[in-house]
């Protein structure tokens, strides 16, 4: 049996495709992303300089810190090159009625 919550963050309408949205969960940002028509969720801040996600570059399923250009997966969260020394938060994504929900524990 699963602990996990379920929270609305936005409508999918709202996410547009192959870029980002800034969205709120829990009084946490989160940054969530549209690629090939699916949704992703992160932390929406950087662990390196605490710069914004929602304003970086997305190419592909890699998000480009605004800040110093490290790169994360948005899938995995994991950070792929330098200055990132630590990876981000994902969240589960689930599409409901035409909102977007992610899994909280």
């Amino acid at each position: 049996m699963s602990s996990e919550t379920w929270i609305d963050v936005a409508a999918i309408d709202d996410v547009p495709e192959g870029d980002t949205l800034g969205a709120s969960c829990r009084g946490q940002g989160i940054t969530l992303y549209k690629v090939e028509g699916e949704v992703f969720a992160t932390a929406g801040l950087c662990t390196h300089g605490a710069a914004h996600l929602c304003d970086g570059f997305l190419d592909g399923f890699e998000i480009e810190c605004p800040l110093h250009q490290g790169r994360f997966d948005i899938r995995s969260g994991k950070a792929l090159n330098e200055p990132l020394t630590e990876d981000i938060r994902t969240f589960a994504v689930r599409i409901d009625g035409g909102r977007v929900l992610i899994g909280t524990d």
